[in-house]
């Protein structure tokens, strides 16, 4: 319902519960959703030229305005006509211009739709994003396309100007976020197995950085607030290649060098790990490049639930430069042994 405001001569008062077509015991969601909608079906743009939309349009953005704050709002529903009596001083300005005076918000609308049509789309898609453009038929490249860094619709919702300002009245400015920076630690595997520490230095200042046992290539420790200028630094960890074991993940592999002899009759061989040496039962006939699973006996995982696997692949060493009775002894050896072709 819409009248003359008491004590306001010449201002109109609206029901901004019916603006937004919402009950009074509405929620700020319902409030939210309602003002979206009828953003997008009166938007000037999405009607050019439609003189009804456009005062529609600034109707809804009022009411949000209002209905979207907590303060006006119950100030609204407690004095009525007269909430705003003393702090209103008419529209002003553009003749699609919001309230802008005090209790207001000192938020302004303004809608151009002759002239430079296109800018004015390209404005309209910063809030509305592809629907719009499929609303108002826009066409051609670049359309649909959110500008980057622009406010978004939310920002709308939330109570930003439409008009120009970047924030309403009264509200903080977000801060601008801390840079950060990133420093490289190179470990070896053994230490990434113990976890070790390595000194960084910043801005002159020499700080101590603790390697988790597990780490890997790639892997970050955040150190909060002591980049350069108050962000966090971030030691990126860097592995050297081993001369013995390759990792993959929390598993690690190796070569098992095995005589001719313990291949061909078994035998129990040493085998080095990074937690030390074990007993690996080789069995006999074992064949070049068989691989023996050493469970737990892999790297610490990031997560402390355990240790990965080591793969030892087995790489049979044969014997040379044989004497004349080895030379006659291996053949000897090799007529008792019934061998088929394996090729």
């Amino acid at each position: 319902m819409a009248g003359s405001r008491p004590g306001t001569p010449g201002l109109e008062y609206k029901d901004y519960y019916a603006v937004l077509g919402v009950p009074r015991t509405a929620s700020q969601a319902d409030i939210k959703k309602a003002f979206r909608k009828l953003a997008r079906q009166h938007h000037p743009d999405a009607k050019p030229g439609d003189k009804v939309a456009e005062q529609r349009f600034k109707d809804v953005n009022e009411a949000n305005e209002v209905l979207s704050d907590a303060e006006k709002r119950q100030r609204y529903d407690t004095l009525g006509a007269n909430w705003d009596a003393y702090g209103a001083t008419g529209a002003g300005g553009s003749p699609f211009a919001g309230s802008g005076g005090p209790g207001r918000g000192n938020v302004r609308y303004e809608f151009r739709t002759g002239g430079d049509a296109g800018g004015f789309s390209d404005f309209f898609r910063m809030f509305f994003g592809e629907d719009a453009d499929a609303s108002a038929g826009a066409t051609g490249p670049g359309r649909g396309r959110r500008p980057t860094g622009g406010p978004t619709f939310d920002d709308i919702v939330s109570g930003m100007g439409i008009g120009g300002t970047s924030s309403t009245a009264g509200s903080p400015a977000r801060p601008a976020p801390k840079p950060t920076a990133e420093a490289v630690a190179e470990i070896t595997l053994e230490e990434a197995f113990h976890s070790t520490t390595r000194l960084v230095e910043v801005d002159g200042k020499r700080l101590e950085v603790k390697i988790p046992r597990g780490a890997d290539t790639g892997t970050r420790v955040r150190l909060t607030g002591k980049a350069p200028g108050g962000g966090d630094l971030f030691v990126v960890v860097r592995m050297t290649p081993d001369a013995t074991f390759k990792r993959r993940g929390a598993d690690l592999e190796r070569e098992l060098p095995l005589t001719l002899e313990e291949a061909l009759l078994g035998a129990e061989v040493p085998v080095r790990t990074l937690k030390g040496r074990v007993l690996l039962r080789i069995p006999a006939g074992t064949q070049h490049g068989k691989t023996f699973r050493l469970t737990g006996q892999g790297m610490p995982r990031l997560d402390a639930s355990g240790h990965g696997d080591l793969y030892a692949r087995a790489r049979v060493i044969l014997p040379t430069d044989l004497s004349e009775e080895a030379v006659e002894a291996g053949h000897r050896f090799l007529d008792l042994v019934k061998q088929p072709d394996p090729r």
